[in-house]
């Protein structure tokens, strides 16, 4: 009982972050609508146009879909291929969370950190640029989003785990299940 109080605490600490992390970075996306419209008018308008500027809306369109994967997790948003799934009890939809998060999810992170932590770990030791005349600093800042991603989408996944099992054991906690549980229209 008390294990199972604690680990309903890490999984609702996990949720307010990856809540808190989603809402603040979303932002972002407002900054690379701006900025895709000034490259077009400077470049079609004016004729103008530099590297750093086109740069900086990738690599910020990037960072939004690395930082914010978890977010669209916690709030059940990815594209499921189950289509079952949507019509199925809460005990169904909590099996194929939890074997989803244990067999895909949590693997696919941890292969994803191993292959990307050499590649993050050079750029942060060569303090990488872009390979642009031009273009932006701070390349291997962008390329940390990748284990920002790992962590993150992992602590997610963690939290699914612990929901699912929470809602296996049969323990109704509204606030706990909620992810869970069926949209209702």
């Amino acid at each position: 009982m008390i294990i199972g109080n604690a680990l309903t605490g890490v999984a609702r600490s996990i949720d307010r972050l990856n809540e808190f992390i989603g809402n603040t970075v979303s932002w972002l996306t407002l900054a690379v609508v701006l900025i895709t419209c000034a490259v077009a008018v400077l470049r079609y308008g004016f004729g103008l146009g530099w590297v750093w500027l086109q740069e900086s809306y990738v690599w910020l369109h990037g960072t939004i879909f690395t930082v914010c994967a978890a977010y669209t997790l916690l709030h059940d948003g990815h594209v499921r291929v189950d289509i079952f799934y949507r019509t199925a009890s809460d005990r169904y939809r909590a099996w194929v969370n939890l074997l989803g998060a244990v067999f895909l999810l949590l693997p696919m992170v941890g292969v994803i950190w191993w292959v990307a932590w050499p590649y993050v770990t050079l750029s942060w030791s060569r303090l990488e640029q872009s390979s642009e005349a031009g273009g932006l600093h701070g390349l291997f800042l962008f390329k940390t989003a990748i284990l920002v991603f790992c962590i993150l989408l992992g602590l997610q996944g963690l939290s699914l785990l612990i929901r699912s099992v929470h809602v296996l054991r049969r323990k109704p906690d509204p606030d706990v299940s909620e992810h869970i549980q069926r949209r209702r229209i």
